[in-house]
């Protein structure tokens, strides 16, 4: 299809509902997919649209009762475009308006190149005024498939220099960017949705990646599955790896593990390791993993009397204590000997934990912080170490600490007005988020709270999961962009849609997604919706993302980098 050629008219519809299209007898039906950006010229204003639904219509119910036969093929080319007809319907999303003094197209959707808004063309797409549709254009306006123009005019480009763009993929029939900003990304806590297999792990290293090539923020990772940091396992019949974060920033990005035995079996260099100690684990971090260890409220309770008698050692002094000391204990202050010796038996499972240490005389959590201070991206591999009780126990305890310090450093750069005080802002990215942001621990957990506070702090979530129906609705219109790749079951479809304005309208598109590489795009980052086919994470990737700039990298850096690229050449 020509891009300067009309794809049917508008014969009904409403600000609400959308807009109905008939297509003309020349346009398959078959051409047209759910999903598809199309562009809409009004009499004054262009709207920019995405196609939800296609229909089939006839003139007359008497086709139906007695259709042509599948071998006359005139008759039904004769009935095609009179009797029988396809529709489309569509979901406005943005409208352009020329102002007085701007050329007019006079009702052409593009100029005599064919590049749609190419005459409104600015240095940059913020000083082009997109605004929110109020309006609907007129009956039988003109449907057009989008140009070139119209995506740069309503997604911007990469190299845009008053924004930081990234190029996350394509449309699914058009070989042009989708860029998302990435300044707007990072203000608001995000989400990666979609079903197991589907491709969120690749879908989340581009995003950092993006952050991470533009300068948007500094990035901790907790990797649950040790995805991230040095390697991964590519997805396909063949198997092979992908090249993680450190490979790709080798100067940016440092790895710490909680498991360094997996760490070096998988031949991972240069990881830190990082321990955390009994003293360091506060009642708000055993309450969230309170089910993981079946602990019942009264465990709970008692837990905070021991809290009073020994302060942070409580854990440590439970531990070692007998029947008799407990029996003794609990005489003397009140407390439930049943529950203290549950909660002794159960916290005894902490121990299988190897990086739990009864002391540390080193503080890895600050270690992470000055990372972070120096503008390093943290991933934290978990190894063996990845069931839920660890995964939850280690993430809730560091988020805690990094996120009073971030506290600490913003109300400081409230107060001097100091630039040079300034939090470099912080995303955190974890995985099954729905464990820690399930309404009935929502409140009491640190991501929660992040959820909540946006960039108050200047930190925020971005969060990988496959079951957003588990995550708290409040949290989920707190969500600022969400990048949703297929998703089958109906309660997480409409999770997807929390807070959103014409969700119902979006839900079709959700459901029809491919299993692989597509995904639906919308929110704070973006000017509209729009499904795009995820940018391949492959060699012509790592040369278009990776660093080139080995200023500044240490010589085990600079080591590291020589040998990887003297591998990918085979030698």
């Amino acid at each position: 299809m020509h891009p300067d050629i009309p794809l049917g008219s508008v014969i009904q519809g409403s600000l609400t509902q959308g807009l109905e299209v008939r297509l003309h007898p020349d346009v398959s039906v078959e051409d047209m997919r759910v999903g598809k950006f199309l562009v809409v010229q009004g009499m004054r204003s262009r709207f920019f649209c995405l196609l939800t639904d296609v229909s089939l219509g006839t003139a007359s119910d008497r086709l139906l009762a007695d259709p042509p036969a599948a071998s006359d093929s005139l008759m039904r080319e004769v009935l095609s475009g009179s009797s029988t007809y396809g529709n489309i319907e569509l979901a406005p999303m943005l409208m352009f308006t020329p102002t007085e003094g701007e050329t007019s197209h006079n009702g052409s959707h593009h100029d005599q190149n064919g590049n749609g808004l190419a005459s409104y063309q600015a240095q940059s797409s913020a000083e082009l005024q997109l605004q929110p549709v109020k309006t609907i254009p007129a009956h039988f306006s003109q449907v057009y498939e989008a140009c070139e123009g119209d995506f740069r005019a309503v997604f911007g480009w990469e190299d845009d220099p008053h924004r930081r763009n990234f190029a996350i993929g394509q449309p699914l029939d058009m070989e042009v960017p989708i860029c998302i900003d990435l300044d707007r990304f990072v203000e608001r806590s995000n989400g990666v949705f979609g079903k197991s297999g589907t491709g969120k792990s690749f879908l989340t290293r581009l995003l950092i990646s993006g952050i991470i090539r533009k300068q948007a923020a500094v990035n901790l990772m907790f990797d649950m599955h040790s995805e991230y940091g040095w390697e991964a396992v590519s997805e396909g019949k063949q198997w092979s790896t992908v090249k993680g974060l450190r490979q790709l920033f080798p100067g940016q990005v440092e790895i710490y593990t909680l498991d360094p035995d997996s760490t070096k079996r998988r031949g991972v260099r240069d990881a830190q390791e990082l321990y955390l100690s009994y003293d360091q684990i506060e009642i708000e971090d055993i309450r969230l993993v309170s089910y993981e260890l079946s602990l019942s409220e009264a465990s709970l309770d008692n837990a905070n009397i021991l809290l009073s008698e020994f302060g942070k050692s409580w854990i440590i002094q439970l531990l070692n204590m007998t029947n008799e000391e407990i029996n003794e204990f609990c005489q003397e202050k009140q407390g439930h000997q049943g529950s203290i010796m549950a909660l002794q038996r159960k916290l005894m499972r902490l121990d299988g934990l190897k990086y739990m240490r009864s002391t540390c005389p080193h503080n890895y959590i600050d270690q992470v912080l000055q990372s972070l201070d120096a503008g390093k991206h943290v991933v934290i591999e978990f190894g063996s170490q990845s069931n839920l009780l660890s995964y939850m126990l280690a993430t809730n305890m560091i988020t805690r600490r990094i996120h009073a310090s971030y506290v600490k450093k913003a109300e400081r750069f409230l107060q001097t007005k100091n630039p040079c005080d300034r939090p470099c802002h912080l995303v955190i990215t974890i995985e099954e988020a729905h464990r820690f942001l399930d309404s009935k621990i929502v409140h009491q957990t640190i991501f929660g709270t992040i959820a909540r506070e946006m960039r108050k702090y200047f930190v925020t979530l971005l969060i990988v999961d496959q079951r957003p129906s588990g995550i708290d609705n409040e949290v989920m219109s707190q969500v600022g962009t969400r990048i949703t790749c297929l998703l089958n079951d109906e309660k997480d479809i409409d999770a997807i849609f929390t807070g959103v304005s014409g969700g119902q309208n979006l839900r079709s598109v959700l459901a029809k997604l491919d299993s692989k590489q597509q995904a639906l795009v919308l929110g704070h980052a973006v000017p509209m919706p729009v499904v795009i086919r995820t940018r391949a994470y492959d060699q012509k990737f790592y040369a278009e993302i990776g660093t080139t700039d080995w200023e500044g990298l240490s010589d085990r850096d600079v080591f590291a980098a020589a040998e990887l690229a003297k591998a990918d050449l085979g030698f």
